[in-house]
């Protein structure tokens, strides 16, 4: 009951979130416009905010952000700064996961051969619609493995949420241990409810890679 009604709706808000956070950074850091002066400047700008934002999140722990996200954002005093559980857990998951899915958009634009843009450039097509029309879509099929991998990490990476007064699995799994001295069979438990969950939240995955690789037959 602790993970239908707290670690599912958790992972699954916190990925959509992250994943319109990655196909935007994603795309971002991979769009080349031709734009020169002070445009190219500000370009070169955002995209470094990007790339710190990226970097932020990849080189500390998740556990690290929950901490500074519920217990020391309220200490500057700032009424909008001062998120409930849900609210910090929710948007520490999906900015982690989001700096990490958006690498793998990043990746999969990047694997588009050049010879598809230098194509499109030939018959007419702006830059903007190479990258709309024909690189993104492809990237998304790509995609599709690697994101899903960064679901199922999100699903046990909700684990963490315990630091932060949130009762899901886990944390109930912790209470129960130090209720009944049993710590191998509630932890061996909780791991055998988080594989099912997986199992089963895994099984959409070949359903949208099959409806996606119908396009490239």
């Amino acid at each position: 009951m602790a993970g239908i009604k707290y670690t599912i709706p958790l992972a699954l808000i916190s990925f959509v979130i992250a994943m319109v956070i990655a196909a935007f950074v994603g795309v971002m850091r991979s769009y080349r416009p031709q734009v020169d002066g002070s445009k190219k400047i500000l370009w070169r700008l955002f995209q470094s905010l990007l790339i710190f934002y990226v970097w932020i999140f990849r080189s500390t722990p998740m556990l690290v952000q929950l901490f500074v996200a519920f217990y020391g954002l309220p200490k500057l005093g700032i009424s909008w700064l001062q998120p409930s559980a849900w609210t910090a857990a929710i948007w520490v998951l999906s900015l982690n996961t989001g700096a990490y899915a958006s690498e793998a958009i990043r990746a999969a634009i990047s694997s588009i051969p050049a010879t598809q843009r230098e194509a499109a450039q030939a018959l007419g097509m702006t830059d903007s619609q190479t990258f709309g029309l024909i690189i993104v879509p492809q990237a998304a099929r790509i995609s599709i493995p690697t994101l899903a991998n960064s679901f199922i990490s999100l699903i046990k990476d909700t684990s963490l949420a315990s630091v932060v007064t949130i009762v899901e699995m886990f944390y109930l799994s912790q209470q129960l241990a130090a209720a009944n001295f049993e710590p191998l069979q509630m932890y061996l438990l909780v791991a055998a409810i988080y594989a099912l969950f997986v199992t089963i939240l895994s099984f959409p995955q070949r359903y949208i890679q099959r409806w996606a690789d119908r396009f490239i037959k």
